[in-house]
């Protein structure tokens, strides 16, 4: 007899629905399928097998011995299908282990923390464990499952969804600084005033991006103070230490009460959005999906609703 093969499975299928119906007009109604296609499929199988597997009358159907030998087994056997498939669903509705997740410390704050008590309670099986890191990482070689990073510094060969919409990027002041120093006009008066620069993951100076598209200017500029994190950034600021290049999210309740200013508002910068990432389609770690589900409802409920 051939090898048996996945495409046998229909056909195996079909057999044990009717041999536990015992009827090919009843097989039909639950396979959802004519009882002529029922015929050809048992005795595609039956030439298959080399052996007949029912015996038919206009009034019943009833396996023959090895008929009803192997629609047992079949039993069995489907049986177990079943519950390692309900095993899957369960998983996915319960996930358990342990998810590592690496992220700059923006995203810490404004994507994970929202999210972490309610995240926790409805995955109390997930362990997860976040690294807050602004400098650029290879969550492979580290051992991580998966990213949180702003698009364009996302590695090409990941698997990458966006979590936000574009991000809005601002120049602040306090209100003391500017009281003292006079507010910027244009983006070139930016180089006349103590600016608190910003250092890259990578120890490089970012050069301020002011505007959008041709009209984007990008800015060298001087000060006293260089920072590779925004909570020490904002503060500087707050502090009248000089004017600060922020993701305007990130200042919102500063601003609101007075303690930072947004300088040159026609010049704020869009940049792209956080992007969740991972190395592989193929692999799923327990709790990721729920977690960037989570992320994305979040933000659509805020007014800033994922890319597509």
């Amino acid at each position: 007899m051939p090898a048996f093969g996945q495409s046998d499975l229909p056909e195996l299928h079909v057999f044990a629905t009717i041999a536990r119906r015992r009827s090919f007009r009843l097989a039909a109604i639950e396979l959802g399928v004519t009882t002529s296609a029922l015929s050809h499929r048992i005795k595609k199988l039956e030439a298959r097998l080399g052996v007949r597997l029912l015996h038919r009358t206009n009034r019943t159907v009833m396996p023959t011995a090895i008929g009803e030998r192997l629609a047992e087994r079949l039993g069995h056997g489907f049986e177990a299908i079943e519950q390692a498939l309900g095993e899957i669903e369960t998983y996915r509705a319960n996930p358990a282990g342990e998810l590592r997740v690496n992220v700059p410390r923006d995203a810490s704050r404004l994507l994970i923390g929202p999210v972490l008590a309610e995240f926790t309670a409805a995955y109390p099986h997930v362990q997860l464990v976040l690294a807050v890191d602004d400098r650029p990482v290879d969550i492979v070689a580290e051992g991580f499952d998966a990213g949180i990073r702003y698009g364009g510094t996302v590695p090409e060969d990941m698997v990458a969804m966006p979590l936000t919409m574009p991000l809005r990027w601002v120049v602040v002041g306090s209100p003391a600084y500017l009281a003292a120093h006079g507010r910027p006009q244009v983006p070139e008066d930016l180089l006349g005033h103590a600016c608190i620069r910003v250092r890259l993951g990578d120890n490089s100076i970012f050069r301020w991006e002011l505007g959008d598209g041709e009209a984007m200017l990008r800015l060298d500029v001087k000060g006293p103070f260089a920072v590779n994190e925004t909570e020490a950034t904002i503060d500087a600021a707050i502090n009248g230490v000089g004017l600060g290049y922020v993701l305007e999210r990130r200042v919102v309740e500063e601003v609101a009460r007075g303690a930072l200013e947004i300088v040159l508002p026609d010049w704020a910068s869009i940049g792209p959005p956080f992007y969740a990432y991972y190395p592989s389609r193929k692999h799923s770690e327990p709790g990721l999906s729920q977690l960037v589900e989570m992320i994305r409802t979040r933000e659509q409920q805020r007014g800033s609703p994922a890319v597509p």
